[in-house]
C-alpha cells in the first residue's frame, strides 16, 4: 500500500540516499551533484517546518521508496517542483506518477490563488519527461545546458491553473 508520510518521520540523509540511488544510472550524476544533494538534504532536515509544508516521502508497505519537494516562494505566480525521485528498484510501476499527483493535489489545496506549477528536468531523465506529461504538464521550452552537458538540455514544463 502506498502512503505519503511527513519528511520528519525519517532520518536525516533519507533525501540524499534516495537521490544517489535514483540517479545511479549515470556515474556523472553523483560526481556532479553530490554536494548539492547533501545541501538539499541538510536544508530540509534542518528546517522541518518547511519540510512538512513543502515535501513528503512516498512509502510502499513501510519502505520509503521516493520523495518530492517544491518551492512556493514565487506564489501566486508559480510553485516550482524540486526533486522528484523514486528508487531505482521501484521505477516503472506508476509510483512516481502517484507521488507527483499527490504533490500537485497538495500544492493546489494549499495555494488556491496559484497561477501555475512549473518544473525543469534534463534530457537524460526521459522517464521524468514522460511522467510530467502524463499528469498534464506541458513542455514550454528547451534550454541549452552548459553547466552539465552530460545530462542534456534543460526542459521546462508547466501546468496552467489560472491566468
Amino acid at each position: 500500500m502506498i502512503e505519503f508520510k511527513k519528511t520528519s518521520e525519517f532520518s536525516k540523509g533519507t533525501f540524499y540516499e534516495q537521490l544517489v540511488d535514483a540517479y545511479s544510472f549515470n556515474d556523472n550524476c553523483k560526481k556532479t551533484w553530490n554536494e548539492m544533494w547533501k545541501e538539499y538534504d541538510e536544508f530540509f532536515y534542518s528546517n522541518l517546518e518547511i519540510a512538512e509544508k513543502c515535501s513528503f516521502i512516498t512509502v510502499l508497505d513501510g519502505i520509503p521508496i521516493g520523495h518530492i519537494s517544491w518551492d512556493p516562494r514565487n506564489r501566486p505566480d508559480y510553485v516550482e517542483i524540486g526533486h522528484n525521485c523514486i528508487l531505482t528498484k521501484y521505477k516503472g510501476n506508476g509510483y512516481g506518477k502517484l507521488q507527483l499527483l499527490e504533490a500537485i493535489r497538495r500544492i493546489i489545496k494549499e495555494y488556491n490563488d496559484l497561477k501555475k506549477i512549473i518544473v525543469t528536468t534534463n534530457e537524460i531523465t526521459f522517464s521524468a519527461q514522460k511522467n510530467y506529461e502524463s499528469v498534464g504538464f506541458t513542455k514550454v521550452r528547451k534550454r541549452v545546458n552548459n553547466e552539465t552537458p552530460f545530462s542534456g538540455d534543460y526542459i521546462d514544463y508547466e501546468i496552467i491553473l489560472r491566468n
